[in-house]
């Protein structure tokens, strides 16, 4: 079976210990990144099928590297799902028009991720 590869990218480390712990669980090969610049070399190194991405990080954020990601046609067709601790409606826009897939408010439901990611997943 062909283990699908996830990203989780945080500068939170509880952030990224919760996900990383629940994907696993769920069989899915999981990497991560604490910055923006550490997210792209990894995503060029070995490209997710889908990846969660916090939008308020150092060196990069979240919204550039989307950008990057969704304008690289080698990469556009990875999943992103932005995570972040502000929840307004301008927040989700810019999360959308940046290139985002979807777009997920701190704190959230694990059991609620894990279904959402099975769903895009398979």
């Amino acid at each position: 079976m062909n283990q699908k590869k996830i990203l989780v990218v945080d500068d939170e480390p509880h952030v990224i210990r919760l996900l990383t712990f629940v994907l696993n669980k769920e069989g899915y090969d999981v990497s991560t990144a604490v910055n923006g610049e550490e997210a792209m070399a990894k995503i060029c190194e070995s490209k997710p099928d889908l990846m969660f991405l916090d939008v308020m990080m150092p060196r990069k954020n979240g919204h550039e590297v989307c950008r990057e990601v969704k304008g690289d046609p080698d990469l556009s067709d990875i999943h992103i799902i932005m995570l972040t601790a502000k929840g307004q409606e301008t927040d989700k826009e810019e999360a959308l028009d940046s290139g985002a897939n979807e777009f997920i408010t701190k704190p959230f439901s694990p059991r609620k991720v894990v279904a959402r990611v099975r769903e895009i997943l398979g």
